[in-house]
């Protein structure tokens, strides 16, 4: 045993290699063939052509793109607020109690459509002549302004992420030590107190995961704004990544449709970034 540990010490690198290029060229070939695209003019036939700069200059000056980085942003902070604090809310006020466990299923059923499928399911409820006008007697453009048809969206996206961020935080509520909270108890804290000094510092490092997923989810949100409005009425619901593709792959501009990629790229990055530095610190 002791004349083999060097050898497999020696060519421990060699036993990783394959999967580490494996992801390297699904993930960081794609990256460097958009971010050269992003500098060129590409209809997708002829041969690509350097414009440098120009697709970036164009970017700046694209009330489109400045539409979308808005929605974006309301699309980043409604799921914090809603499907993240909801899903918090759900968990606390139905654990440890009996049968807590069935009041849960009914918020976790959704997520198991698809985002393109809930869309379909909630198109004919928020239409102008749908469903919830009916019900509400009212006449309620819920998807033809703006910013009406993006909190619709997200009032949807709600119903879809509130069971999987309820069933994470049941998971933190469950693995917390039972000690420091009798602790608490006998000296005398209960409800808001106890949540707040003991429980929540307690789940910290699961909030902080939950919190990451839901904020990459929410910056590259797509199927369900593209169902429901296709970025629409005009531009005026669109996200980064229905922006992207739009100019992508319905006006052909392959380049320009690049560098709104790029955009969506490091505004993702840059914002997981100083998350987690937050998080670190």
């Amino acid at each position: 045993m002791s004349a083999r540990a060097p050898m497999l010490g020696r060519f421990r690198h060699g036993y990783v290699a394959p999967a580490a290029l494996l992801v390297a060229g699904l993930l960081y070939v794609p990256f460097i063939w958009t971010a050269y695209l992003s500098f060129t003019s590409y209809d997708g036939l002829a041969p690509p052509e350097w414009v440098g700069l120009r697709n970036f200059g164009k970017l700046l000056q694209d009330p489109a793109l400045i539409s979308s980085l808005g929605n974006t942003l309301l699309w980043v902070v409604g799921t914090m607020a809603l499907p993240v604090g909801l899903g918090l809310l759900v968990a606390v006020l139905s654990y440890d109690i009996k049968g807590g466990v069935w009041y849960r299923v009914p918020f976790m059923l959704p997520y198991a459509l698809s985002g393109a499928g809930l869309a379909m399911v909630w198109s004919p409820i928020l239409s102008h002549d749908g469903i919830a006008n009916l019900l509400l007697g009212v006449d309620t453009a819920f998807l033809q302004k703006a910013p009406h048809n993006t909190i619709a969206m997200l009032l949807v996206w709600t119903w879809q992420q509130l069971g999987v961020n309820t069933l994470l935080f049941v998971v933190g509520l469950q693995s917390i030590p039972k000690a420091p909270i009798e602790a608490a108890r006998l000296d005398g804290a209960s409800g808001w107190q106890l949540f707040r000094h003991v429980i929540w510092p307690l789940m910290a490092p699961l909030t902080a995961v939950v919190v990451g997923l839901a904020l990459v989810a929410s910056l590259k949100t797509f199927d369900i704004v593209w169902v429901l409005t296709q970025g629409g009425p005009g531009r005026n619901s669109e996200t980064l990544a229905v922006t992207m593709y739009k100019d992508t792959f319905v006006a052909s501009e392959y380049g320009y449709g690049a560098s709104v990629a790029v955009v969506l790229t490091v505004v993702t990055g840059l914002a997981s970034y100083l998350y987690l530095r937050r998080q670190v610190r």
